[in-house]
């Protein structure tokens, strides 16, 4: 038995814009909530390469790392289905209290020896128990904005930009952690931050009910189109872009002696990406989102040619930095064509699925890169990373057709308007 929720009021249509609109739509708590729940997200794989690499190294790690994407990957989508079929609360009240549970479980089994088999199987299950709360988050903004495409425009434009945020706080944290208290206390707490406000931003009165439609509850609505498969596609290449070039600045940094530096070095662009998606919320511009897509994956492939030149660390954090002025906006126009690609009744499982996209490519470009940078150093794995944006960059411009922006469709009108679960 589903509870009863209170139904977010219509955003009028003369609702402000920027961030004055988004912090109308969900108040000043929603977005407090969805960032420290989401930080997890950040903490938990470089907080178990800290953990494992410290007791039993780098090739442990980054097997039981491998495993947690994995994880990810195949649970998400399952959560974003179940919470589109539930309802967000029950689903993500059961998700935050399971992976808390798993990730100290995971903690207690590497500081007790257990073996690694042990270790694997926790791992996959602290994926596949991630709560999901950026692409739920993402579900939730979109419906709260109905259909006023620059309120959902600047709304998803702003939670984007606080997973960049999260990710450039989340491994400085996790570095910070493991040095001044102890390597597991990442992973000690992110289920804390899971468990807290991962329930708060469950419990929060905007989280959407269950689909109210007979077809969506037996899952007749269909989830995949020819848009959303395009863009899933440019989510793994995404992925990959991030992984080729993340491979290679720890290639780099340890051959230069000073590995622990990898993680600063990679923050630089999670700087820039924030700057870039906090001006884009405050200045959207007119393009419609097909047009900024393409500018910023064509912009990101050419400020990812610089890679092939650096030889020193320096030279990777400025290099980063440039790319990082795209990645925010990129990831704005993917996440929004999302919105406009997937079903309104299946919301939640469209963006978790784009999600899990970026996932497999960063596992995929790592499973390549890193024997590449293991044999001859950083510069292959950056040529992964390049090679990544620029098949981004002429997917998209070939299959530019297929990422119009399509008009609302009676059914995802009907789905869309608050009176509706989701």
């Amino acid at each position: 038995m589903s509870v009863p929720m209170s139904v977010p009021a219509p955003a009028p249509e003369t609702a402000p814009g920027g961030f004055r609109g988004v912090f109308a739509l969900g108040g000043s708590a929603l977005p407090v909530y969805g960032f420290l729940a989401r930080l997890p997200a950040a903490l938990c794989p470089i907080g178990t390469l800290l953990l494992i690499n410290e007791r039993d190294g780098i090739a442990a790690a980054g097997a039981v790392a491998a495993a947690l994407w994995l994880g990810q990957a195949l649970g998400g989508p399952v959560i974003g289905r179940l919470a589109d079929r539930r309802g967000h609360r029950p689903v993500l009240l059961f998700a935050c209290a399971a992976n808390a549970a798993v990730l100290v479980a995971l903690v207690a089994a590497v500081l007790a020896g257990l073996p690694p088999a042990v270790r694997l199987v926790l791992a996959v299950a602290a994926g596949l128990t991630s709560a999901q709360v950026g692409p739920l988050a993402r579900a939730r903004w979109a419906r709260l904005a109905g259909e006023d495409k620059a309120l959902v425009g600047a709304a998803l434009s702003f939670d984007t930009t606080l997973d960049e945020v999260g990710f450039m706080v989340g491994p400085a944290l996790a570095g910070i952690l493991a040095v001044a208290v102890h390597p597991a206390s990442a992973l000690v707490l992110a289920a804390a931050l899971i468990l807290l406000f991962g329930t708060l931003f469950a419990l929060h009165p905007t989280a959407p009910g269950p689909t109210g439609t007979a077809t969506a509850a037996r899952g007749d609505v269909t989830l995949w189109s020819p848009g959303l498969a395009l863009l899933f596609a440019l989510a793994v290449l995404q992925g990959a872009a991030w992984s080729g070039a993340n491979t290679g600045i720890n290639a780099l940094a340890e051959s230069a002696g000073s590995a622990g530096t990898a993680g600063l070095v990679w923050s630089a662009m999670a700087v820039t990406s924030s700057i870039a998606g906090f001006v884009t919320v405050a200045r959207p511009g007119s393009a419609d989102l097909t047009v900024r897509l393409r500018r910023t994956i064509v912009a990101q492939a050419l400020l990812t040619l610089p890679l092939l030149a650096v030889t020193g660390l320096w030279g990777a954090a400025f290099a980063v930095a440039g790319i990082g002025l795209a990645v925010a906006p990129h990831l704005i126009a993917l996440f929004g064509l999302v919105e406009r690609a997937g079903p309104a009744q299946r919301m939640g499982e469209a963006m978790t699925v784009v999600g899990s996209g970026l996932i497999i490519g960063q596992a995929l470009a790592a499973a390549a890169a890193g024997p590449l940078a293991e044999a001859y150093g950083h510069r292959p794995a950056f040529a992964v990373s390049c090679g990544a944006a620029a098949a981004s960059a002429v997917l998209a411009s070939a299959a530019a057709g297929r990422m119009r922006e399509p008009a609302l469709s009676p059914a995802k009108t009907r789905a869309s308007h608050p009176a509706r679960g989701n």
